[in-house]
């Protein structure tokens, strides 16, 4: 998520409350986690396994909860909590707009577009040409929609990750800045439903198809004229590669990668990241030959027991 303008180090401080390291006159142009960022990011870090993750990652500016040698060409924000922190900043600059219309005068919505009855469409949303939103689906702020993509009814863009911190009296939810990105000639059924990104972007490639009732979690990249069956449940900061095709009840865990044209069968848990261009069943996943050999060996156990009485 990049800011509006340019901040100093220092007026990120002021606004936090916070001590810091560096020049006062270090450039911030935004902020984002640990996997999106760049140059000029925020990225923030709480627990010690994953300090140097953070100081030496692309990210320019760390918040962190203790003070330690800061990398040269870098500058340290230290927070007492900087997840609360990094809450802060998302509220500070992509803060919640409420609605009291249906359709928000500032959305762009493209020549030949319908939308049909009990849609909501929010804030600086931006659909393009010939799209087709069936009823009662939900669009929330900042979502990008290309040209000729269909959604059909129930379905939700938007909705907040699934990030949250536990503290003694609960859990604590990471904020969400990000968009949902929607590209050219993507079908949606119904009842789905689309996380934004909690900075970045969640994206569905150009012409790539989801069945109903499928759900696409935040930061997750999915590519080009895949195929994606009912019931599929796809984690957080996943990325699935150009022509995938993934059938019905599949569950995927978070940070993986699924490699183009990979075909993943019905009801497998995707597990760990697999190469593309091959079939993969199970759970946990194993290539979809391997996997059935491996059950029919199981089959003649029975019959392998009897022998041996």
């Amino acid at each position: 998520m990049k800011f509006p303008k340019i901040h100093s180090l220092q007026e990120i401080a002021n606004l936090l409350e916070c001590e810091f390291i560096g020049d006062q006159n270090f450039p911030v142009s935004g902020m984002n986690e640990i996997h999106v960022v760049e140059a000029g990011d925020i990225v923030f870090v709480d627990h010690p396994k994953y300090y140097d993750k953070a100081l030496q990652s692309a990210a320019t500016i760390v918040l962190i909860n203790k003070k330690v040698d800061c990398p040269e060409g870098k500058a340290l924000l230290i927070s007492d909590d900087p997840f609360r922190d990094f809450n802060t900043l998302t509220k500070h600059f992509k803060p919640f707009q409420f609605a009291n219309v249906a359709v928000s005068a500032s959305a762009v919505i493209g020549e030949g577009t319908v939308i049909q009855p009990n849609s909501f469409i929010g804030n600086h949303v931006q659909i393009g040409k010939n799209c087709l939103i069936h009823s009662n689906v939900s669009i929330y702020d900042h979502t990008v929609i290309g040209d000729n993509v269909i959604i059909h009814a129930g379905t939700i863009l938007g909705a907040d990750a699934f990030y949250y911190k536990k503290r003694p009296g609960g859990f604590d939810q990471l904020i969400s800045g990000g968009r949902v990105v929607i590209e050219d000639n993507v079908g949606i059924g119904a009842l789905c439903t689309i996380d934004k990104g909690v900075t970045g972007d969640t994206t569905v490639g150009e012409g790539t198809k989801l069945d109903n009732q499928v759900h696409v979690g935040h930061d997750t990249v999915i590519g080009k004229k895949c195929l994606i069956a009912s019931q599929t449940g796809i984690a957080g900061c996943v990325v699935i590669e150009d022509e995938v095709t993934i059938w019905g009840q599949v569950g995927t865990t978070s940070g993986i990668t699924i490699g183009a044209k990979a075909v993943i069968m019905g009801q497998t848990g995707v597990t760990k990241s697999v190469e593309g261009g091959k079939s993969y069943f199970g759970t946990p996943i194993e290539e979809s030959r391997e996997k059935l050999k491996q059950l029919a060996n199981i089959k003649k156990i029975p019959e392998i027991l009897n022998k041996l009485k």
